[in-house]
């Protein structure tokens, strides 16, 4: 057994070295990149942040040919007024709900005759300013000789990537200075991306916070068509969480820069949540707008009216993947990440990030690091063969004992005719000396037998 111990128990140690070795592999985290949080929340969220563009457009009619110069005007308006804008939103499930601001699509949402006003008194400003008259002599003038012919009312989400769908409003809560701010609109779509509703009533003073959203600060003339599909964010703190409007709606105050375009896009804490939406800012001082006082609408006052809409809020399959292959990327996995961000292909063509990182990935590939948990089934058929081996080499060494042969002693007193060796060693009563005289005294008896034998032929 000894000699076998030395063998098999050696060999049994290096067998459970290997499972050790092969259970430590398999539960070896992906390395993390050394990525901010700020950033990996921008690139979670910028696919699911939107442009909202809401509008009507007013025909008129002018009944005065003895004006050409007015009708001149009205010929480069296309005899058209457009009354709306444009703000931002989020897609919070998969299958497209949109929240945003009330005021964000205000202009859809107003009677013919409200925008019908609000259009005249848009084209009433425009003659006024070119003629220089005052405008209440503009206003009395075109009042005699125009009327609208049609109204038509438009409401787009421009998607990141550049897609453009139609909108509907599901539910409807009320402009800034009436009521709560928030508007939830539906668009026809499966697997979009998605942010997630936080809560706002666990919001500090001060706690990190970022705008993200279509601010027209940051459009230009000299940007390119689609930087007009990229979001901005930015960051700050909140200042304030218990004001209120004059309505008795409460909002949040925050310090992240902001401005028109802003308004209905998500406002994000650390942990990629919505936790309010961008509503309007502080009052200008001399003229001129100051940045690091803005509002936001609390998501839970949002999610009154996300409730209202049916909304089934969960998060896509589209998110987990990207956001997977996020983290693979970010810790150089490029082979792994590249297969999360085909998948995401796959299920959403349209993604606005998703060609970029396909592209970066394959060109990383040869640097790839591994990852252990792809040798799974291996390992497991490597410890499964290994544990099998420990027990055989167990049973081998411990469980067989070979028998020692029996060694026959003659002459010796003992209970029975006979004794072996192996039983006097067992006797501890029985000297060695005493086995050497049983020995000689056998002898002499042979040797005289042997001698009587003789004798006798």
């Amino acid at each position: 057994m000894k000699k076998r111990a030395l063998f098999t128990i050696p060999l049994c140690l290096v067998l459970i070295a290997v499972i050790v070795t092969t259970f430590f592999l398999l539960n070896i985290k992906p390395a993390e990149g050394k990525i901010a949080q700020a950033q990996k929340l921008a690139e979670y969220t910028k696919p699911a942040v939107v442009r909202i563009v809401d509008y009507a457009v007013v025909g008129w009619q002018f009944n005065n040919p003895n004006d050409p110069e007015v009708m001149a005007i009205l010929d480069q308006l296309k005899y058209q007024s457009v009354v709306g804008g444009s703000g931002s939103g989020a897609i919070i499930s998969s299958d497209g709900y949109v929240v945003t601001n009330a005021h964000v699509v205000e202009a859809t949402q107003m009677k013919d005759e409200d925008i019908a006003n609000a259009a005249f008194e848009q084209l009433v400003g425009i003659l006024a300013d070119q003629f220089n008259v005052d405008y209440e002599t503009a206003y009395q003038y075109m009042l005699t000789y125009t009327k609208y012919t049609e109204i038509k009312k438009v409401l787009k989400v421009v998607l990141p990537g550049g897609d453009v769908l139609d909108g509907e409003v599901k539910s409807y809560g009320a402009p800034i200075n009436e009521g709560k701010d928030v508007a939830v609109l539906k668009i026809e779509g499966n697997n979009l991306p998605t942010l997630p509703l936080g809560n706002s009533d666990e919001i500090q003073n001060q706690d990190n916070v970022w705008v993200s959203g279509y601010p027209a600060a940051a459009d230009s003339d000299l940007l390119s068509t689609d930087s007009s599909f990229v979001s901005s964010m930015t960051a700050g703190q909140i200042s304030a969480t218990s004001k209120r409007t004059e309505q008795g709606s409460p909002v949040i105050q925050i310090n992240a820069a902001a401005t028109h375009g802003n308004s209905g896009g998500p406002v994000i804490n650390e942990k990629g949540q919505i936790i309010g939406l961008l509503t309007f800012r502080g009052d200008t001082v001399n003229g001129q707008e100051v940045q690091g006082f803005n509002f936001s609408v609390p998501v839970n006052t949002a999610k009154e009216f996300v409730n209202q809409a049916g909304v089934r809020e969960f998060k896509s399959e589209t998110d987990k993947l990207f956001q997977d292959g996020l983290e693979l990327y970010w810790g150089g996995y490029y082979k792994h990440a590249l297969e999360k961000f085909e998948a995401v292909q796959r299920i959403y063509p349209n993604h606005s990030e998703i060609k970029h990182y396909i592209a970066n990935s394959e060109k990383k590939m040869s640097s790839s690091k591994t990852l252990w948990s792809d040798y799974s089934t291996t390992f497991y058929i490597i410890d499964g063969v290994s544990g099998l081996l420990i027990l055989v080499l167990m049973v081998f060494t411990f469980a067989f004992r070979p028998k020692s042969p029996a060694v026959a002693v003659t002459g010796v007193p003992s209970a029975g005719p006979e004794n072996t060796l192996a039983d006097l060693h067992k006797d501890r009563k029985i000297d060695v000396q005493d086995i050497l005289l049983a020995l000689q005294e056998h002898q002499k008896r042979q040797k005289k037998d042997d001698d009587d034998s003789g004798n006798g032929a």
